[in-house]
């Protein structure tokens, strides 16, 4: 289903079906922003939500002296100074955060939650093979988790390439 699709987008949908793809068979749709709502009873419990490859500040209870997150692979956190972390969203799911005083004691635990990003991302469907752009507002191709790993590959060979050539690292 097209939905409210900008000009950039449907230059996008139409290079791709000139491309010599057949796009009867493609299915593009927009995630629309999501819009204000009152917080689920989870966010109201002292859940952190962040979204995948972003970032968020967080107070850690006063003593902490250890952190524990549940599954790294979902969430990432830095403690900083002055009972600060960060933490950082790798992965769509929920996991579990930990902290602890110098002896051990239970603090605080509290849930991560880590969402897909979903402002400005066209996703273009082509049977169960997905790619993803995005589109602030010319569309660019943006690997998303989920995506064919084809063009995931492709887009992240092509993102390694120019962060190194940017930073002259030769790996």
């Amino acid at each position: 289903m097209l939905i409210a699709m900008t000009a950039s987008r449907l230059v996008l949908i139409a290079a791709i079906a000139a491309g010599g793809t057949v796009f009867s068979t493609a299915i593009a749709q927009t995630r629309p922003a999501p819009a204000p709502a009152a917080a689920p009873a989870e966010s109201q419990q002292g859940a952190v939500v962040v979204t995948v490859d972003h970032a968020k500040v967080v107070r850690l209870p006063e003593k902490a002296q250890t952190v524990i997150v549940g599954n790294p692979a979902i969430a990432d956190v830095t403690v900083q100074r002055n009972g600060v972390m960060v933490v950082t969203g790798k992965s769509f799911g929920v996991t579990n955060l930990i902290a602890l005083d110098a002896n051990g004691a239970l603090l605080a635990e509290s849930f991560v939650r880590v969402r897909a990003a979903s402002d400005s991302i066209l996703t273009v469907q082509r049977g169960l093979e997905r790619e993803s752009y995005s589109c602030t507002p010319e569309c660019q191709p943006a690997a998303q988790l989920g995506d064919v790993k084809r063009f995931f590959d492709e887009v992240g060979g092509q993102n390694k390439a120019r962060n190194a050539a940017a930073t002259d690292d030769k790996r």
